[in-house]
């Protein structure tokens, strides 16, 4: 089956730098619905259409095409004594933005009584090469087009 608008499709992949340093891989298949559903970026979309079960890509996304550019508006500086207790340099915490947004920051610093946080994606602002292999291909059931992504192993949960 070829993969085309409302296809769920598997695959497996590993995101490496410029360089070729792998920074995240799949250990288990991931799911997507194709088509336009905002589950995959676009440009990796637009590599599998009309592609099969089998078929391996290599692409080189530029951060306008993957995880944005970064944002210094998301580096925010907090007192300490807001920080809750626990979260450490290199963990992560959920907290309202500037802009009124909830955002994950990871926190990259404590230094005296402040704590500064980055709410950008830790990819943001990266050049990244996806190797993608496509594991399966399925019609996507109606639920799963109603819902825009995919249900059941490797998908969405509810």
């Amino acid at each position: 089956m070829k993969i085309e608008k409302d296809t769920a499709v598997t695959l497996r992949y590993k995101i490496s730098d410029s360089l070729g340093k792998i920074l995240e891989q799949s250990d288990e298949p991931m799911a997507y619905l194709h088509g336009g559903y905002g589950n995959t970026f676009a440009k990796i979309e637009e590599a599998l259409e009309g592609q099969e079960a089998g078929y391996r890509t290599t692409l080189e996304l530029q951060p306008q095409d993957a995880y944005g550019l970064r944002d210094e508006s998301l580096l925010q500086t907090i007192p300490k004594a807001e920080f809750p207790p626990g979260v450490k340099v290199g963990g992560q915490l959920r907290c309202q933005g500037e802009d009124g947004q909830s955002h994950v920051f990871i926190v990259l610093k404590v230094k005296g009584d402040k704590v500064l946080l980055d709410g950008n994606h830790p990819f943001a602002g990266k050049t990244l090469r996806f190797n993608v292999t496509v594991t399966d291909v399925r019609p996507a059931t109606e639920e799963e087009v109603t819902h825009g992504h995919v249900h059941g192993a490797h998908g969405h949960h509810h």
